[in-house]
């Protein structure tokens, strides 16, 4: 098996829903993604996934979706105060914890059809969340 990996910085801010920790404040972080991708062969230029495209979909999305954003429940009753005064907001379904963070992205690049195998997700140098199925 070969795999590659790539790191991906991002700046985002969050707070978490029914949480009785310093995270149920508004917050920033931030973020090292590192996304792994896998293949038990390489292409015909010796590649498991060139780089460049890796940058181009996933710190793409990233760069329009998530970064330099408020990542929010949903349900966070901040959000039409947010909405109100035009601040970029990136939207979940659930509490955007690291754990989920990681696991949006995953799905995001694996509905791109890239061979990821994992998301590891630094929110700051010392803690990580990773997302592998």
């Amino acid at each position: 098996m070969y795999q590659v990996s790539r790191e991906i910085d991002f700046c985002y801010g969050h707070r978490l829903l029914n949480y009785s920790g310093k995270c149920r404040n508004l917050h920033g972080h931030n973020g090292l993604l590192v996304i792994t991708f896998e293949a038990a062969s390489l292409d015909e230029l010796g590649m498991v996934l060139d780089f460049t495209d890796i940058k181009r979909v996933v710190q793409g999305w990233i760069d329009e979706h998530l970064d330099h954003r408020m990542i929010l429940h949903r349900q966070d009753p901040v959000v039409p105060v947010l909405q109100e005064m035009g601040e970029p907001l990136f939207l979940m379904d659930e509490n955007p914890t690291a754990e989920n963070i990681a696991r949006l992205i995953f799905d995001y690049v694996f509905q791109k059809g890239l061979p990821v195998v994992e998301t590891r997700l630094w929110e700051t140098p010392r803690c990580a969340a990773v997302y592998r199925p």
